[in-house]
């Protein structure tokens, strides 16, 4: 990834990339539309369209924060609250008209199956929140931290791939919300979990913390090297139980455990969904279009005296709340129910390892 400098010092010429690739794609859409009675499920048109109404959200994010810039340009005068508050705004709707672009041309959707309502009422109003979340398929990331602004007044901390940051509009946007860009490389980014834990120490109000612990987009293939290095490192157990979970990857406990050692008093929000989370290859999300399966997503509530404080045991609380997830992926297809606030329920697949396995980075 080229440095933040450099990166800013090509931001003219990037933007003007951007510009290009959206006058293309616009011919493209154009082509498109003539030939559409030719190509029923006009998947070239849907692509085209998104793609350019996803371009015009990365301007309007580069122009905007230029414009914000342009007002305050020194650090040291600026209205700090005023200048995040400007920024969290243009999130929200940058999220908001992305998803709805996603929606118009790809069918994709988010359905949210609400805890019990007094389950949603012990969830602290104006205190941060830790989130941990699966990942799996397309704009689910984008999805939950929407869902998080709009739905239930958050402001979130990301936890994102580095790579992400050749978008230049994210680039700009989230590094000046302290988001957290970590590498993409395996085996890089040693000091993750102090990072994390720092900016867990460092959230007030209501934002949220959201981290997504498989370290990245869930495909089997992924899964079966995950559990292959365990087994490398030692570590049986925990790998046994991994194989039995087959619709998640074993999360890395590291970067949880140095955010729930940087704030003991922070509650936990686990997020699961499903739906698309089988689309694991672009080939696999082309053929799927227009989208007819929404992601649904289901989210319970773990207060902060439920944690446990020894790290061993947070380990293996971690790793029973992925548990919990994985089953109510399973329990989706069929309409079945499992309670994952209380794991009522789940198969029976015995306790996690030693909690040594905290080693592994977030």
């Amino acid at each position: 990834m080229p440095p933040r400098w450099l990166r800013r010092a090509l931001l003219p010429l990037t933007t003007l990339l951007v510009v290009a690739v959206l006058a293309l794609l616009l011919l493209v859409a154009g082509v498109a539309a003539v030939l559409r009675p030719l190509t029923p499920r006009h998947r070239v048109l849907r692509a085209a369209r998104f793609g350019a109404a996803y371009l015009v959200v990365d301007l309007r994010i580069l122009f905007s924060c230029l414009r914000l810039w342009l007002q305050a340009p020194v650090a040291a005068r600026r209205d700090a609250a005023g200048w995040a508050d400007a920024h969290w705004a243009l999130l929200e709707s940058a999220l908001r008209d992305a998803l709805r672009a996603g929606e118009r041309h790809f069918g994709f959707r988010v359905v949210v199956d609400e805890p019990a309502r007094r389950d949603v009422a012990t969830v602290p109003v104006d205190e941060p929140l830790l989130v941990l979340a699966r990942h799996a398929g397309p704009g689910d990331s984008f999805a939950i931290a929407h869902l998080l602004m709009t739905e239930y007044h958050r402001r979130p901390r990301i936890v994102l791939k580095d790579k992400l940051q050749l978008d230049p509009a994210l680039d700009v946007l989230l590094n000046r919300l302290s988001c957290c860009f970590i590498p993409s490389r395996s085996g890089a980014g040693e000091d993750l979990p102090a990072r994390l834990g720092r900016l867990a120490a460092d959230l007030a109000g209501p934002e949220a913390l959201l981290i997504f612990p498989e370290g990245g987009n869930w495909t089997p293939r992924r899964r079966r090297r995950a559990i292959r290095r365990l087994r490398r490192r030692g570590h049986v157990a925990e790998a046994a139980r991994a194989r039995r979970m087959e619709h998640v990857m074993p999360p890395r406990p590291a970067g949880v455990l140095a955010c729930l050692d940087a704030r003991p008093d922070m509650d936990v929000i686990v997020a699961a969904h499903a739906g698309l989370d089988r689309l694991v290859s672009p080939s696999q999300v082309w053929r799927a279009l227009p989208l007819v399966v929404p992601m649904r997503l289901r989210w319970w509530h773990v207060p902060s005296t439920a944690v446990p404080r020894d790290e061993d045991a947070r380990t293996r609380w971690l790793i029973d709340e992925w548990a919990k997830v994985d089953a109510w992926v399973e329990a989706r297809p069929d309409g079945s129910v499992v309670d994952p606030s209380t794991g009522a329920g789940l198969p029976t697949t015995g306790s996690a390892g030693p909690g040594d396995v905290a080693g592994e980075l977030v």
